[in-house]
């Protein structure tokens, strides 16, 4: 096992956030001098961020808490052309008023894991369309374009394996590199910015940055990436059958994020709690220990724990009573999630099918059909076998009807 010296690499190692770096040793030297400027950049691709983005948050969080400051690059450039790192397809184009509310929406996140201050080691946020916007085409070719070899642009995996499938890849999309690269050398004139970090299918664009760097201006730049997350079953991090999971609580509730952690797989719990809890790592090495039914408690603390970072501790332990309350008890909290419906659909009588599919527990009425039929749904508790159910006043308790599929997922229904 690799042996740190500073505090921020020996962290990162311990709890398993480092994949690959391009200097350790110059790295080492950085961080012993003093304030290290780091960053990673995040394109404005969907409204939230989501589960997905936590480990490279939490990097930039470990570089504050270490002494050395954090920039959040948030890609409102590089968003209008889509990274084609190991897809394979280009992303949709977004439109410019797309992008800024998708800009919006990801910044609330960062508040709530870094401190944005004016001190050395205060975070930054920057959006990297205040120096794409004004680059001359040509003279980017001249200037920066002849730096690149086309002959080793193709050679990185990313682009590679998206050939060798024979899928299309534009000259929009090939060029994304290059602008990610220039991201970094521009990070570094205007903050003094040495690091860039990253999930390691990011590696060849950091390692074209810290070359481009290099031959502009003689910059010593290093990066240092993360391993890609992936579930015990092999599964990518943030993201079930029902969806993405978001970040924002305007767009995942704060219940249905902490039902998430609560259902890590148990081959997964220690690793979850080394990387999204503040926990010691014996306490954490103690929980991972727990077998059986036991591990249900260690499962229960990643739950409120990782929430509690996300959207608070008041929301985290909110979210952990109504579970309680829910499973335990087999009572209706009203912090569960709930949908309104109009008094007029109550009137003529809810169909069961349609009320599933309202409140996000099926994707279709053919879904929730077999759902029903194979006796997964229940109204107020109570198990429903027949699809042509329907939902009115009489199934009214304390102003709402308590909808379920499984064992796990409720949703309240209100009328209004």
């Amino acid at each position: 096992m690799t042996s740190y010296t500073s505090d921020l690499l020996t962290h990162l190692n311990d709890r398993g956030f480092i994949a690959q770096c391009s200097d350790v040793e110059a790295l080492e030297d950085n961080l012993s001098k003093g304030v290290v400027t780091g960053y990673i950049g995040f394109d404005c691709t969907a409204p939230s961020l989501h589960a997905g983005s936590l480990v490279q948050i939490m990097m930039l969080r470990a570089l504050q808490q270490a002494g050395h400051r954090p920039i959040v690059v948030i890609g409102g450039g590089t968003t209008r052309i889509g990274d084609p790192s190991f897809r394979d397809s280009a992303r949709p184009l977004l439109d410019d008023a797309a992008i800024e509310k998708n800009k919006e929406g990801i910044k609330k996140v960062f508040s709530k894991f870094l401190s944005f201050d004016d001190g050395p080691t205060g975070a930054l946020m920057v959006d990297n369309r205040e120096w794409l916007d004004g680059l001359d085409y040509v003279d980017f070719l001249r200037d920066v374009g002849r730096h690149f070899s086309v002959n080793r642009m193709l050679s990185f995996e990313s682009v590679k394996a998206r050939l060798e499938r024979e899928q299309n890849l534009s000259f929009l999309e090939f060029n994304y590199m290059i602008i990610q690269a220039y991201d970094f050398a521009e990070l570094n004139r205007r903050y003094g910015c040495t690091l860039q970090m990253g999930g390691s299918d990011q590696w060849g664009n950091i390692v074209n940055g810290i070359d481009l760097g290099r031959r502009m201006d003689d910059a010593s730049l290093i990066g240092l990436t993360s391993p890609l997350l992936t579930t015990s079953s092999g599964a990518k991090m943030g993201k079930t059958a029902d969806g993405a999971v978001w970040l924002n609580e305007d767009m995942l509730s704060a219940y249905d994020y902490w039902q998430y952690w609560r259902n890590c797989e148990d081959a997964d719990v220690g690793k979850l709690l080394r990387l999204f809890t503040d926990l010691p790592l014996d306490e954490i090495a103690r929980l991972e220990a727990l077998d059986g039914a036991e591990l249900n408690n260690a499962k229960k603390v990643l739950a409120t724990e990782a929430p509690a970072m996300a959207h608070g501790r008041d929301a985290a332990s909110a979210a952990e009573e109504t579970a309680r309350k829910t499973f335990e008890e087999g009572s209706v909290a009203d912090d569960l999630p709930s949908i309104e419906i109009k008094a007029d659909a109550w009137a003529d009588g809810l169909g069961l099918l349609t009320a599933l599919v309202d409140a996000k527990l099926s994707n279709s009425t053919s879904e929730a059909r077999r759902l029903v039929q194979g006796g997964g749904v229940r109204v107020n508790d109570e198990q429903i076998t027949d699809w042509r159910r329907s939902i009115g006043d009489e199934d009214m308790r304390d102003g709402s009807v308590k909808l379920s599929a499984g064992k796990k997922r409720h949703v309240l229904l209100k009328k209004v």
